[in-house]
């Protein structure tokens, strides 16, 4: 049976049995209680022993001086084997026998499996870790895409070379054109003799004869 040990300064501890299936036990000062305290700082009511699964908890009553643990005052305290309290200024020692607290153990729920929500990849999100705060999962890994464009020396030759292919067109151009009205001289051959102060012939018209003068009649 569980045991409740009542310590009132300078007296005899006083003892306290109960069956496990007893769901409340009072506790205070008025003789109507199951535990009497005669005690000054012990209010008429001041606390209730609850059943709840897995054991017992202690609930204050609204006293005056509260129940307190390790010096802290508490408005419910659960109990635990060789669990010490202050009912006032009362010490309230709690036990269990062995059995006890195996059969005790026995009726504590199991604690449910954490719900594992998943995100969008398909990959399950580990659940906190509990007595601590939640880790922020990494962020995925940045991908890095590098665009292909040519550089500006590049770009550079590539225009030197367009252009050179234009005026090689309009020379080649220029040239036929020129050898068609100058019986196939070239067009470079004509700017090398103009530079070199060659008078070039007029092309032939072709088609015109010269004419003899004819001499007038003698008188």
């Amino acid at each position: 049976m569980p045991r409740v040990t009542i310590t009132i300064a300078d007296r005899s501890p006083q003892p306290y049995r109960f069956q496990l299936d007893r769901m409340k036990v009072n506790i205070g000062r008025g003789s109507e209680n199951d535990i009497v305290i005669d005690d000054g700082s012990a209010s008429v009511r001041h606390a209730v022993m609850e059943r709840i699964d897995g054991g017992y908890q202690l609930r204050d009553l609204g006293s005056t001086n509260g129940i307190k643990l390790d010096g802290e005052r508490h408005e419910v305290i659960p109990l635990r084997h060789g669990l010490t309290v202050k009912v006032g200024d009362v010490a309230f020692d709690f036990t269990l026998t062995e059995e006890e607290r195996e059969a005790l153990a026995r009726e504590k729920p199991q604690q449910e499996s954490p719900i594992v929500r998943e995100d969008f990849g398909g990959a399950p999100k580990k659940p906190a870790v509990a007595g601590g705060p939640a880790r922020p999962a990494p962020a995925p890994a940045r991908q890095v895409i590098y665009e292909t464009q040519p550089s500006a020396s590049a770009s550079f030759f590539m225009t030197l070379f367009f252009l050179a292919l234009a005026i090689g067109a309009f020379w080649l151009g220029m040239d036929l054109r020129h050898k068609s009205l100058n019986q196939g001289r070239s067009l470079m051959q004509d700017i090398q003799g103009s530079a070199a102060g060659v008078k070039v012939p007029p092309p032939a018209t072709g088609g015109e004869e010269k004419k003899e003068e004819t001499p007038p009649p003698a008188k």
